[in-house]
C-alpha cells in the first residue's frame, strides 16, 4: 500500500459512489451503458476468485466486497428496476462487447505471469477493465451531451487509472522484484482511452460549459 494506491482505490470508491447516486436519486441510467456495467461486473468476479483462498487485510476483502456488489447491484438496476430500466439508452448502447471478452479470454491464455485458473482469469480481468470503458465512451459520443454525475463519474474512473499508474511507477522505483507487467501495459491503455473525454472535461469545466462531445 502507498499513497498512490490509496488515491487510486478511493477516486475509484468515489466513481462508484457518484453513480449510484446518478441511479438512486434520479431513478435514471440515462447516459449510462449497461454493456460498460456488465463488463465491469465480470471484471470484479474473474478478479477476486482469491476471496475464496487467501486474506491480505480487511481492507482489501472490504474493497472488493464493495465493487463486486455495487458493480452487481448497478446492472441489476439498468436491467430490471422497473423505473431505472425505462431510461436505459438501448438504442445508443449497441457496441458488440462480446468481442472484448472473446479477445481479452484469449490473451489471457496466451499472455500471463502463471499458467494457473487464477493467475488466467486475473489477467482475463486486467485486460478486459482496460478496454471495458469502450461501450461507455462510444454511447457518450453519439449522445452528444453528458450530463453533471455521469461526467463526474467517467472522470474519476480515469483518475483511477492515472493514479495507479503512478502506484506502478512507484512500486517499480522502491520494490526489488516487482513484476506486473500486464497491469502496467494494460492500465496504459486504459488511461490513453480516457484522453479525449479528459480533453473536452477539461474544456467544459475551464469556460464553466455542459460537458458536449463531438459525435
Amino acid at each position: 500500500m502507498n499513497i498512490f494506491r490509496l488515491a487510486g482505490d478511493m477516486t475509484h470508491l468515489i466513481s462508484v459512489l457518484v453513480l449510484l447516486l446518478k441511479i438512486y436519486a434520479t431513478k435514471s441510467c440515462s447516459g449510462i451503458s449497461l454493456k460498460t456495467q456488465e463488463l465491469y461486473a465480470i471484471v470484479f468476479l474473474a478478479r477476486y476468485l482469491d476471496l475464496f483462498t487467501d486474506f491480505i487485510s480487511l481492507y482489501n476483502t472490504v474493497m472488493k466486497l464493495v465493487f463486486i456488489g455495487s458493480s452487481l447491484a448497478i446492472v441489476w438496476c439498468m436491467r430490471y428496476h422497473r423505473v431505472v430500466r425505462r431510461s436505459y439508452d438501448r438504442e445508443l448502447d449497441t457496441f458488440r462487447y462480446w468481442i472484448l471478452v472473446g479477445a481479452c479470454s484469449v490473451l489471457a491464455l496466451v499472455l500471463h505471469e502463471k499458467f494457473t485458473l487464477q493467475e488466467v482469469f486475473w489477467a482475463f480481468s486486467i485486460y478486459l477493465e482496460a478496454v471495458a470503458i469502450l461501450p461507455q465512451l462510444v454511447l457518450l459520443q453519439r449522445s452528444g451531451n453528458v450530463d453533471n454525475l455521469t461526467g463526474q463519474y467517467v472522470f474519476f474512473l480515469g483518475a483511477y487509472r492515472a493514479f495507479y499508474i503512478l502506484n506502478w511507477i512507484y512500486r517499480y522505483l522502491t520494490e526489488q522484484h516487482f513484476t506486473r507487467w500486464i497491469s502496467c501495459v494494460s492500465g496504459l491503455v486504459q488511461t490513453a482511452l480516457y484522453a479525449d473525454f479528459f480533453y473536452y472535461y477539461f474544456i467544459s469545466w475551464k469556460n464553466n460549459a455542459k460537458l458536449q462531445l463531438p459525435a
